[in-house]
């Protein structure tokens, strides 16, 4: 019962912290900080009494799991379950739903229950995203965190709130719907054929679909996931959203909704529609490296500094889309890793943006320069964090990229090629920003302050993070890799399968010994 109680944790939280909003902001604030605390210890408490299910060689994948009746009628039940992959996202979710409110602390003001109960009910409908094993409740969850960010954004949010709210709320929304009509379609089929109507996932694995069946209905359940993600051409949303959002809807944007949408990739799409996955395969391809470099390029063109960042991630997504869809132990690994360590490095750049914003009320890159010198530590952080964007070497996101275009390289050389120029592309613009930001000439003599207490212990939890990926990746791949291997299972069993087992396990095991090495040394 240990994920309910999570859930429940988080729930009952963004209720108590609305309510005792009356009495204190402060009670509101310190509510919301403590239930989150307590679900992150229950989640790290999970991984550790874990640890021996993620042994390179164990068979076994799910950690946990409850299922209890809900609408049998139906087939409708609460089903949660939580492995490598699942329990990975949650304690992402728990970390940075912590530092959201502790940056939240001193920038929001009024309505500041309204704000945490939206805050926690964010988070809850993003855990519910990563533990749902029925496919209604799983749609129910994705609908949870979509009200709560429409209104962080509309009621939170800089000057075109309103317009970036209904944006965000529309191209979800949208997706949304044609995903449910994508998992009803998939319910009817597979009681027609087996004869029991369910919702349950594990149940729907392995549905026999006609090649044009299958295709529609992957569809539908990908049109939603790549517009979360977002991957070019529907990322359109994203810049407006990210732009006029608080800080801490930043956070939980790049940090954990566009999550979501890899994770439904990894989850629902390869596993439930493995034939029709592999056809779609060289699309999905292309639309990854299309977004690595459109989005480098927007993203170097941009003036504000909140935008560009936004844009990082449009390129940095389509790293998810290339290591998805190639099919092979390697890329997959990557791609979880790209989805924790993109979640820690983008969620740093936006909280150095909402700090410069709120000491000197610009994002204006062309009005910046030359601040290195009156905040030291603000500067050191941003270096660190750019370096992690840029994929330096000792830094998760290099760990990650890595394995991507290492695993993308045995299934299409050439698009791995082409994607490879996007590390290029990112060192450019990001670079850019250390010029724009600390560097160069200073434009204006602002009165500026460093990072106080508070920010720093914000800041040095992330780069721990990210340096930890970076140097000892080995304890999160452990953990992500009986996942990836139960991804792997329907797509191997696919006549299609054009990625040898023989050649994929041997350069799987190299490098996991590699590793092993290591960190004996």
């Amino acid at each position: 019962m240990i994920l309910i109680y999570i859930i429940i944790i988080l729930f009952v939280g963004g209720l108590l912290a609305w309510i005792l909003s009356r009495i204190s902001d402060a009670l509101s604030r310190w509510v919301s900080l403590l239930f989150l605390i307590v679900d992150l210890i229950l989640a790290v408490n999970l991984w550790i009494n874990s640890a021996d299910l993620f042994e390179l060689n164990t068979g076994q994948n799910w950690i946990t799991q409850v299922n209890l009746s809900w609408i049998p009628q139906f087939g409708i039940n609460f089903h949660f379950g939580a492995d490598g992959l699942s329990l990975l996202l949650i304690m992402l979710t728990l970390f940075l739903g912590i530092l959201s409110v502790l940056t939240s602390w001193k920038g929001i003001t009024y309505r500041v229950g309204f704000y945490h109960f939206n805050l926690l009910w964010i988070l809850a409908g993003i855990t519910g995203v990563f533990t749902s094993l029925d496919l209604f409740l799983f749609y129910s969850f994705w609908e949870v965190m979509l009200i709560p960010m429409y209104f962080l954004i509309g009621i939170w949010g800089h000057e075109n709130r309103i317009y970036a709210s209904f944006k965000f709320f529309l191209f979800t929304q949208a997706s949304g719907l044609l995903m449910f009509a994508a998992i009803l379609a998939l319910y009817f089929i597979h009681g027609s054929i087996s004869g029991i109507y369910t919702f349950d996932y594990t149940a729907l694995l392995g549905t026999k679909l006609s090649p044009s069946t299958g295709m529609w209905i992957m569809l539908g359940f990908l049109i939603a996931f790549v517009v979360k993600l977002p991957a070019v051409p529907f990322h359109n949303w994203l810049p407006d959203a990210h732009t006029e959002a608080p800080t801490a809807g930043s956070v939980i944007l790049a940090g954990l909704l566009l999550k979501t949408g890899a994770y439904g990739i990894l989850r629902f799409v390869l596993p439930l529609f493995p034939d029709a996955s592999r056809n779609f395969a060289p699309v999905a391809i292309i639309l990854g490296v299309a977004g690595i470099l459109y989005g480098a390029k927007l993203a170097f063109a941009q003036t504000d500094f909140k935008r560009l960042v936004a844009y990082t991630s449009v390129s940095h997504m389509g790293f998810i889309l290339l290591g998805a869809f190639s099919f092979n132990q390697l890329a997959l690994q990557g791609t979880v890793l790209q989805m924790l360590t993109h979640g820690i490095s983008t969620s740093a750049l936006f909280i150095l943006v909402g700090s410069i914003q709120d000491r000197i009320h610009t994002r204006d890159l062309n009005r910046l320069g030359g601040l290195w010198e009156q905040v030291p530590n603000m500067g050191g952080v941003g270096l660190v964090f750019v370096l992690a964007s840029l994929g330096l070497p000792a830094l998760g996101n290099f760990i990650a990229e890595f394995l991507i275009l290492t695993g993308s390289f045995q299934s299409t050389v050439f698009w791995t090629i082409i994607a490879s120029l996007g590390l290029i592309a990112s060192t450019i613009y990001s670079l850019r920003i250390m010029q724009k930001v600390f560097y160069g000439k200073k434009e204006n003599n602002w009165q500026i302050s460093d990072f106080d207490g508070r920010e720093i212990l914000i800041m040095a939890s992330l780069m721990i993070s990210i340096i930890w990926i970076g140097i000892y990746p080995q304890s999160f791949l452990k953990t992500s890799q009986p996942s990836v291997r139960e991804i792997l299972k329907p797509l191997k069993n696919s006549e299609m399968i054009e990625v040898t087992k023989q050649s994929e396990n041997k350069h799987s095991e190299n490098f996991m010994e590699f590793y092993k090495k290591r960190s004996l040394k």
